[in-house]
């Protein structure tokens, strides 16, 4: 449900019984920056009180795919491709100073 104009009090009562405007994707709680109210997450996450959700596969496979990418890629280059890569990486930093 998108609202383009003022909220009537009985979609706001319905926003607020569902928990959400309907419109985004939740994003995972993160723990408050007051520090007291810090540190009782912190507490109820080690007590085991509260659930801390698991990394989707889509997450954990994006960092596994992260970790190896670059040695992998590095051991398919030869050598003088790498110094031709490291060469244009160069350049392209000092005209950035230059300018």
């Amino acid at each position: 449900m998108i609202f383009c104009g003022p909220v009537r009090p009985a979609d706001l009562d319905a926003i607020l019984r569902r928990g959400d405007a309907g419109v985004m994707a939740k994003k995972p709680k993160r723990l408050p920056r007051d520090a007291n109210a810090r540190a009782f997450a912190i507490g109820e996450i080690a007590t085991g009180s509260v659930e801390v959700p698991n990394e989707s596969a889509k997450a954990s496979a994006g960092r596994k795919g992260g970790q190896k990418g670059g040695d992998a890629r590095a051991a398919k280059l030869t050598k003088s491709k790498r110094s031709a890569i490291a060469k244009k990486a160069a350049s392209a930093r000092w005209t950035k100073r230059a300018n």
